[in-house]
């Protein structure tokens, strides 16, 4: 069984940062596709960003310039490095894994930004 474990989250001031950790217990290539998404309170979860695994590292507009998803293949963890935050990037934060038969999803770290 494949685990996602999300680490990194917290509370921080505004215009601060914070790197996000996504560390699987599988090999990272046996994902097409991860994802960072994140679920504010009393709203949808929202799609931040994608790594398609080839091509391109596509950002939903709100985080674009301020956010940016990498991922270290030895040690089968993907991150997002979150700089400039803003009070309404307060969420919960996901990370996604997507295989040929299955997604599996991490148990959400915590992000508080403070105006």
């Amino acid at each position: 069984q494949v685990q996602l474990v999300e680490s990194g989250g917290g509370l921080v001031q505004a215009g601060g940062s914070l790197r996000l950790s996504c560390s699987t217990s599988g090999r990272i290539f046996s994902f097409n596709v991860m994802s960072w998404y994140r679920q504010a309170p009393g709203k949808e979860r929202e799609l931040v960003a994608t790594d398609t695994f080839g091509g391109n590292i596509n950002y939903v507009d709100s985080v674009k310039g301020r956010f940016t998803m990498s991922r270290d293949n030895a040690k089968n963890t993907m991150y997002l490095q979150m700089n400039s935050l803003k009070p309404e990037d307060t969420a919960v934060y996901y990370c996604r894994g997507v295989s040929a038969l299955f997604e599996y999803w991490g148990q959400g770290t915590q992000v508080t930004v403070s105006s």
